[in-house]
């Protein structure tokens, strides 16, 4: 349908639109109302930082976002957003001048910590009155002067043993000439010696026991010099020079140190592990217990009651061992290993002393829930393509998951699902069918998740390092009975090997399956034959085949600052190039390379966030299976956009191929799924809060998506749906939009609104709207109307 009277809601758009732009000029303080205010009195209504000085703009910025934070409890205007622009405050605090030097001080205190020393801060105030309020505006105006810089380092430990350590690491030293000087990188600095010394062997050595030494004095005031004058130009001089270029030398040294304990290197004693420790449990009489029974594995005890766990386990993810260097790092490496393995719930640790330079290790850990069951009962309504159109169908899917599969801590899920759709048209005299039951289907897997890596090398050292570490194995059957129209069966499995390596602030996962088998058999129909004459791209979805593959994929999450987030993945796939080398195989079995790289960031302001994704993905086939076309992927490992998770002003897996209109030549059937064999996808998104009620959290978002889908061999039928650098300005597609999320904390739902900005099968105007004719729908050249805007509800954030 066409929308009438476009030119009033063309109107009626851009005056809401004006007023919006207009709301949102407006400062906020006039978007501010009061509430439950002293009447008659001064009070605060408004506070303000501004930074100046020499530093640069982005150190500016950072300064005024974080001194904001340094305002007196009782000077300071707390402001909750209600509806999207407006502000309120509520019982604001009395104005007394006495708030304004406990804020000044800790601003310059926090100043000092960031290494300046020179800041001049002055404040001033005004008061606007309105009605029987008398509204308090603050302002801190900062000058925080040369940030001190970093002259000399240099490291006293005063024991030979600390000093050589210290020595060794010198790589990795976060204090270094030149660098700005602040209370925050010396204290990271200290807690960096403190790891690396308590990693060697210094059980006893806390942070107390070092401290750094800054030197703030001029060696040029040491010069003797009998002339007064002289004397008094270098005292001018070395204050010019600390306004001009402050520099500090800093010292690292160690304490005196009155216990002699605190330097000896303790090495790893017996190893105790309570596998069924109970919530209930007091973990430190456990150990006088004598009831308990025990299993020694070389000065190490397993001590248990019902004997639910076996050692391998709990061996495979300590990663320390008897009689080798205390190492702190690996010791609560072991205790979050094992935490994360999945049988336990609980693990918790103590270290007990013994002697002069030993120390005995005990793990307390709680066992989850073993096993448990679940039954789900689902309904559909199909009015799809295939059969009579107007299906109900049912389904019930039985889950078993077990924790501690042959006590070994290896976690299984077993499922069983079955299913059927019938006819809800039996009877009717326009049903394509007269049977009761269209459709039926079953299937059944099982997965195993083994907390180690099997392989060959189990003297690797280099698994050690490694987290996480997990086998995964799994296996799935299934057949599906269309009546009429097909029978499909398949059998699924696959072998791969998952770990975790975490860094500081970076976390690397792999996933590397050498062995991934998918089995199809597809037996079609006449009702199926009688539809691919109807619509030839349902053919795409049957493309069946044999697949025998490998796959790797790698994916980095890391922050560069505490309000910047990254997301990186590459994959790779490839099938047949191993299995295809048998003559008897390779006319029998895909064979193609597939290649994933995603980029996500999302970077938080003070009251919104900016989010940026970039996906690329490319296949190349480079066999031949019999009954499908050489040319491309199988269907299901090709690409698709569109719907609430990409492209959102377009249906689910509704755009491209690039700028083809194939599928829109299609009129008499709505199956017009699009795939393809490469695809580009970038993705903007501003996120800002419109209001929280009754705990519940409403934001919005501004957004722009572009990309597109295109194959990658030469089409003579339909060249525009092939991917060309000389196109590719033209087939990309944008859409731009907005929504509202809904974000209960444990869940987030949302609703999207999206409008086609750019659309490659658009006619005219190269794609592009129109402004001056603006349209909510589009007709195609076959006279198919199409709207050019989408809704799209989705669960969670689209990336």
């Amino acid at each position: 349908m066409r929308f009438r009277g476009v030119k009033v809601n063309r109107f009626l758009w851009l005056i809401g639109i004006l007023s919006l732009l207009q709301l949102a000029s407006c400062s906020e303080e006039r978007r501010t109302s009061v509430k439950d205010y002293p009447v008659n009195t001064a009070f605060i209504y408004s506070n303000r930082v501004l930074v100046n000085g020499e530093s640069s703009k982005d150190e500016r910025k950072r300064l005024t976002l974080e001194l904001d934070n340094y305002w007196d409890d009782s000077l300071k205007a707390r402001k909750e957003q209600r509806v999207l622009f407006w502000y309120r405050i509520k019982n604001p605090p009395v104005f007394d001048t006495v708030n304004l030097s406990r804020s000044r001080n800790y601003m310059n205190a926090y100043l000092n910590s960031q290494g300046y020393y020179y800041s001049n801060i002055k404040d001033s105030t005004s008061i606007d009155s309105v009605g029987d309020q008398f509204r308090v505006h603050t302002i801190m105006n900062v000058t925080p002067g040369k940030n001190i810089t970093i002259d000399s380092v240099d490291y006293q430990l005063d024991d030979s043993s600390l000093q050589a350590i210290t020595t060794q690491r010198m790589k990795g030293r976060l204090l270094k000439k030149g660098d700005n000087y602040s209370k925050q990188i010396i204290n990271e600095e200290l807690d960096r010696l403190i790891k690396i010394y308590r990693n060697k062997g210094y059980y006893k050595f806390t942070k107390e026991d070092i401290y750094a030494e800054v030197d703030s004095s001029d060696i040029s005031l040491m010069n003797i010099t009998l002339s007064p004058f002289k004397q008094a130009e270098l005292i001018a001089a070395t204050a010019k020079k600390r306004l001009e270029n402050p520099q500090w030398d800093v010292s690292i040294k160690k304490r005196t140190t009155y216990d002699s304990s605190k330097l000896i290197q303790y090495r790893i004693g017996n190893i105790y592990f309570y596998p069924e420790t109970k919530l209930s449990d007091v973990t430190d009489s456990l150990p006088y217990d004598k009831s308990f029974l025990e299993k020694n594995y070389s000065n190490v005890w397993m001590r248990y009651k019902q004997g639910k766990f076996k050692y391998s386990p709990l061996k495979e993810h300590t990663f320390f061992a008897h009689g080798e260097t205390y190492n702190e790092e690996l010791y609560f490496k072991s205790m979050n290993t094992l935490g994360q393995v999945g049988a336990w719930q609980q693990v918790d640790g103590k270290i007990v002393p013994r002697s002069k330079d030993t120390l005995d290790f005990y793990f307390f850990l709680t066992p989850t829930l073993k096993q448990n069951f679940t039954v789900d009962l689902e309904g559909s309504r199909n009015t799809g393509d295939i059969g009579s159109g107007n299906l109900f169908g049912i389904s019930t899917n039985l889950s078993y998951r077990n924790r501690n599969v042959w006590k070994q801590a290896i976690q299984s899920v077993t499922n069983f699902r079955t299913g059927v759709e019938l006819n809800l048209n039996l009877g009717n005299s326009n049903s394509a069918s007269d049977q009761l039951v269209q459709t039926f289907n079953i299937s059944a897997g099982e997965t195993f998740a083994f907390p180690r890596l099997i392989q060959p090398f189990n003297r690797w050292k280099g698994l050690r390092t490694l987290d996480n570490k997990r086998t995964l194995l799994s296996i799935n059957a299934a057949y599906v009975d269309r009546k009429n129209y097909y029978k499909l069966r398949s059998i699924v499995g696959s072998w791969g090997y998952e770990w975790k390596k975490v860094y500081r602030r970076t976390e690397n996962t792999w996933l590397f399956k050498p062995f991934n088998i998918e089995l199809y058999s597809l037996d079609t129909l006449p009702g199926l034959d009688t539809l691919f004459m109807k619509n030839p791209f349902l053919r795409n979805s049957f493309n069946t085949g044999n697949i025998y593959s490998q796959s790797l994929s790698f994916v980095r999450t890391f922050n560069t600052t505490n309000s910047k987030n990254h997301y990186l993945r590459f994959g790779i796939e490839e099938t047949g190039l191993l299995f295809g080398a048998f003559n008897k195989l390779k006319d029998n079995i895909y064979r193609y390379i597939k290649l994933e790289a995603e980029y996500k960031q999302t970077k938080k302001y003070q009251k919104s966030i900016m989010a940026y994704r970039a996906f690329a993905g490319y296949g190349y086939n480079y066999g031949s299976y019999p009954g499908t076309s050489p040319s491309t992927l199988p269907f299901f490992k090709q690409f698709s956009l569109g719907g609430p998770y990409s492209m959102r002003a377009w249906g689910l897996r509704q755009l491209g191929l690039g700028s083809s209109n194939s599928y829109d030549s299609i009129s008499t059937s709505s199956f017009r799924d699009r795939y393809g064999d490469m695809a580009i996808e970038g993705n903007v998104e501003y996120r800002f809060n419109l209001a929280t009620v009754a705990g519940v959290k409403i934001g919005s978002a501004l957004y722009t998506d572009i990309g597109n889908i295109w194959n990658i061999k030469k089409n003579p039928n339909d060249p525009n749906s092939v991917f060309s650098l000389s196109n590719f300005g033209k087939d990309l597609a944008i859409g731009v939009g907005t929504g509202v999320r809904i974000d209960f904390t444990y869940f987030l739902i949302r609703l999207d609104f999206a409008y086609k900005v750019k659309d490659p099968v658009r006619l005219g105007n190269d794609g592009w709207m129109s402004v001056r004719k603006f349209n909510w729908t589009d007709v195609r050249a076959n006279g198919l109307e199409v709207p050019n805007f989408a809704l799209q509800l989705g669960i969670g954030l689209p990336f």
